[in-house]
């Protein structure tokens, strides 16, 4: 398809830094990648990596963006799978090399030399991107991509982690927090059979979480959290997606025996005690995104289920501010090139 010899970036090209508006060359896509001119990336917690440098993979300058939604323009004359006009997307996982153990495992998420979009690879803060082919997924053409592209990467970490837990249908499931993450667990966890509580620390989004499928909410400020969930009978799984360690120990708390508290969450470091595990054969569990078959399967369900992600909608060149308000954004920014 048509394109341009240049395009529109915002890069981070110093750490601490302001994104940074860039023009990049127009480059064809190699053998193993595709060209996408971009509909939509989400604005994500983790892009701060990249700011931060908090790998030591990351080599700046670098543009961020992990959840895009593109349509393909160009492609090799090898590649077999993905066509020209076609609407896809990719998510955190940004490729894997098919030879460590990992790979040979099948858990091409976790391979030891993955790459990463926006972070360890230009990502969707742009008119366009370059991706690999095996990180792709197919985006259904009637379904919103500024609304997709969260479920790259904030959809399928819920959806894909509580998927993989010990737990079944009528089990209580807590969600703490509704915010990106929770306020897409609280509808996965609902549409998924489980008796689903929201906990936050106000009352402010009760109206909410019981909108969004949750049988009940606990205001953490004040009920005493573990007790509250031990009236319910005691969470099977308790979905953690803050930043803030202060309720951990009161998770624990609340769990009932073979429970499992689940980060999905980066909270600071906090002191537990731990022994309180042993009396419940309760467990902490960490889980990451997924493969891309992992994305479109949690596409699919959302589509399915009518699973809704609240989206902020902001042009490219705003691209600081939808940043800026990552956090506040309700409940995800994502940014419409035009």
């Amino acid at each position: 398809m048509a394109h341009p010899k240049q395009y529109t970036a915002f890069a981070f090209t110093e750490k601490g830094g302001k994104l940074q508006k860039i023009s990049v060359d127009w480059k064809d896509p190699q053998e193993g990648e595709v060209v996408v001119k971009v509909l939509a990336c989400g604005v994500c917690g983790s892009d701060e990596f990249v700011e931060n440098v908090a790998f030591p993979f990351i080599n700046l300058p670098t543009v961020p963006g992990h959840e895009i939604v593109g349509e393909v323009v160009a492609v090799p004359q090898s590649e077999k799978l993905w066509k020209i006009g076609q609407r896809v997307g990719s998510g955190w996982h940004g490729g894997h090399c098919l030879t460590c153990d990992t790979c040979r495992s099948g858990i091409f998420n976790l391979c030891d030399n993955v790459a990463i979009n926006g972070v360890s690879r230009d990502g969707g803060y742009a008119e366009y991107a370059t991706l690999r082919s095996e990180a792709l997924l197919p985006i259904p053409e009637d379904m919103s991509p500024s609304e997709a592209a969260p479920l790259l990467c904030a959809g399928v970490t819920t959806y894909n982690s509580l998927r993989h837990m010990d737990v079944k249908p009528g089990d209580l499931v807590v969600v703490q927090g509704i915010g990106g993450l929770g306020h897409l667990a609280i509808q996965f966890a609902n549409k998924m059979g489980y008796r689903t509580v929201a906990l936050s620390s106000s009352a402010d989004k009760q109206d909410l979480a019981k909108r969004l499928g949750a049988a009940h909410y606990i205001d953490g400020s004040q009920e005493d959290i573990a007790q509250a969930l031990q009236k319910l009978g005691g969470a099977k799984v308790i979905v953690y997606t803050s930043q803030s360690s202060s309720m951990l120990e009161s998770m624990i708390g609340g769990l009932a025996i073979d429970g499992q508290l689940l980060i999905l969450g980066f909270p600071e470091a906090t002191p537990l005690y731990l022994p309180s595990l042993i009396g419940k054969r309760a467990s902490i569990r960490g889980w990451p995104s997924g493969t891309p078959r992992d994305s479109e399967e949690t596409i699919d369900f959302a589509k399915f289920a009518g699973v809704k992600c609240m989206v902020q909608e902001f042009p490219l060149e705003k691209v600081q501010e939808a940043y800026d308000n990552r956090a506040k954004a309700r409940f995800r920014g994502v940014i419409v090139p035009k």
